[in-house]
């Protein structure tokens, strides 16, 4: 046997020693968007549309590739999406967002009832498919809400995304809130405040005293930004102006018409030259202010010493003034 293959053999048995087959074979499962028949899927989410009041259904899929049965717990959650594309789960709130709208179907007693969390034991090398049904609220207002189906075993999650429109006229609108500036970045907050789900797109103009000093067309952000969502989100500027009153404006678009505005003024003051400069001129002043004081003293005779001849002529008219006084 060469050395090769032993080395191969040692480490393919280091790592079947380090990894528990349990924990292999969990590692393995997955949830998807049911494709009807076999094991694939074609669909990245599921899609589902409806008014107000109606109830809709569909099937997610959880495959067990493993060796051992799997059991997975699945809940309705909140959802939107990162930065990146990818999905994110609020795991709190109130219950009144989409992902108290998803229900499982549950057997209690014999019957089948609605619940927001299910657990499904999959056994080894099948799959389940898991029916939900999403309960539109009669109340609902038009527009997308966003959703997700969270799928929980073996110390790890996996999601499902569900993007729900709910029927109705689309009213897309947003805002731009809180521009600042400070550490090399302009800071805003976009909220949207419509009905439609949005991706917005962002332009930045800079106007200083003697002309523009930013200029950047606009480009598409990477966020997803769902109905009454609000985000803070940041825009890099490392080579501002060094001695400017600057106004910042962003304006912001997104389809169905969207536009929005908010600028804010900015003024960049070198202050360490400045403060070098304060320094200076403090000095000069108290050198202005002390030969002032010199002066008045000197001409109030009250610290000059008298000149000679000065001192001779006084004696003089003193004499003579003692003289005349005594014939």
């Amino acid at each position: 046997m060469s050395h090769a293959r032993v080395l191969c053999c040692a480490v393919g048995l280091l790592l079947s020693l380090t990894v528990p087959p349990a924990v292999a074979e969990e590692a393995g499962w997955s949830v998807v968007p049911s494709a009807g028949t076999g094991t694939g899927t074609g669909r990245p989410y599921v899609y589902a549309e409806g008014t107000p009041g109606t109830v809709l259904q569909d099937t997610v899929s959880v495959l067990n590739p493993g060796a051992r049965p799997l059991t997975v717990r699945l809940r309705g959650a909140d959802a939107a999406t990162t930065g990146r594309g990818g999905p994110t789960v609020r795991t709190s709130g109130g219950g009144a967002g989409t992902g108290a709208w998803i229900a499982f179907a549950e057997e209690r007693r014999g019957h089948r009832a609605a619940a927001g969390t299910v657990s499904v034991r999959v056994p080894a090398h099948t799959r389940a498919d898991v029916p939900f049904s999403v309960s539109v609220p009669p109340g609902a207002s038009p527009g997308d809400r966003p959703g997700a189906i969270v799928a929980s075993a073996g110390g790890r999650s996996s999601v499902v995304r569900i993007r729900l429109r709910v029927g109705g006229p689309a009213l897309p609108a947003l805002t731009v809130e809180h521009v600042t500036f400070g550490g090399g970045r302009v800071s805003y907050e976009l909220v949207n405040r419509g009905n439609t789900v949005l991706t917005p797109r962002l332009a930045v103009r800079a106007d200083g005293v003697l002309g523009r000093v930013l200029d950047r067309p606009p480009r598409t952000l990477p966020v997803e930004l769902p109905p009454g969502r609000r985000t803070t989100l940041t825009e890099p500027w490392p080579d501002p102006p060094v001695l400017d009153a600057v106004d910042v404006r962003l304006t912001v678009t997104a389809a169905g018409g969207v536009r929005a505005t908010a600028s804010t003024r900015v003024r960049f003051v070198p202050w360490s030259a400045v403060t070098g400069a304060g320094c200076g001129l403090a000095a000069v002043a108290a050198l202005l202010v002390a030969r002032r004081r010199g002066r008045r003293a000197t001409d109030d005779g009250t610290c000059a010493p008298a000149r000679p001849e000065e001192a001779r002529s006084e004696a003089a008219r003193t004499e003579a003034a003692r003289t005349g006084a005594v014939s």
